[in-house]
């Protein structure tokens, strides 16, 4: 970047040299990039936030809690979620199969960032549920 005048554009390109341009940046270079494929997708956040509401939890359990999900997708959920180490499967030996899910200690590492959107999210249910019109 070439300074050409001092003033405004002089703190614009200083400021575009700190943090960057866009066009030398890669969004999949970002620590955001990896965290949203970790938990991206449908279904993703409702198991980590069953998880962490309730601990030790069993597929029937999680499939009635999350309601819409079907047998196959929550199974493929969540293989994608322990495979990435988010959460553990406990299986015991035993006639019917029993399965049990909980978060892993990488998974409990979200839960500060789950917490903050619960209340993000129970703030601004509650703002859409009571406007007021004066605030627009």
């Amino acid at each position: 970047i070439q300074v050409r005048t001092l003033g405004l554009y002089t703190i614009l390109e200083e400021i575009i040299m700190i943090k960057g341009c866009i066009a030398d940046c890669k969004l999949e270079d970002a620590g955001f990039h990896y965290t949203m494929t970790l938990i991206q997708g449908k279904y993703k956040m409702f198991i980590l936030y069953a998880l962490a509401e309730f601990g030790v939890v069993r597929f029937n359990a999680l499939k009635k809690f999350i309601g819409e999900i079907s047998f196959k997708t929550l199974s493929k959920t969540l293989k994608d979620l322990e495979s990435d180490g988010l959460i553990h499967r406990e299986e015991y030996p035993q006639v019917p199969p029993k399965v049990e899910y909980s978060l892993t200690k990488r998974g409990e590492s979200l839960i500060p960032i789950l917490d903050q959107l619960c209340i993000w999210g129970e703030k601004h249910r509650l703002d859409s549920l009571h406007p007021d019109p004066i605030a627009k």
